[in-house]
């Protein structure tokens, strides 16, 4: 009886081991952006996402100044319009870290006339 007691527990602690092993495995798949690169979160960087393989679980971060700039999780319609909807979520730290859902993600600054100059991006999350 005491053998089984002992094959039992070993047992357990191999599925606990297995569990951590693919939690790992999906954090280290996750990757992190900055978002414009070097220059940040600025005008005209409509462009930036373009060519980069965006899955689901990564994480933008939107480096700028507080007091100039904002990060607004919009809609498609947002995004088009340059406009905010009433339950957008509105980031204003200048250091955002944002993790994408999979679908499309739509992010745009509403300080007067930003958007309209090119700060926002559209991202596909796989």
């Amino acid at each position: 009886m005491g053998q089984r007691r002992g094959s039992a527990g070993v047992g357990v602690v191999l599925m606990m081991c297995l569990s951590l092993l693919l939690l790992h495995s999906e954090w280290a798949e996750a990757r992190s952006y900055t978002v414009g690169d070097a220059s940040g979160w600025t005008f005209n960087v409509a462009g930036w996402p373009k060519g980069k393989p965006f899955k689901a679980g990564d994480v933008l971060v939107f480096n700028y100044a507080s007091s100039a700039h904002n990060v607004v999780a919009v809609n498609k319609a947002g995004y088009q319009t340059c406009s905010s909807p009433r339950a957008a979520k509105v980031f204003q730290t200048g250091k955002d870290q944002i993790k994408l859902t999979k679908g499309q993600n739509f992010f745009i600054c509403n300080f007067p006339g930003h958007c309209q100059s090119g700060m926002k991006i559209a991202i596909t999350a796989a």
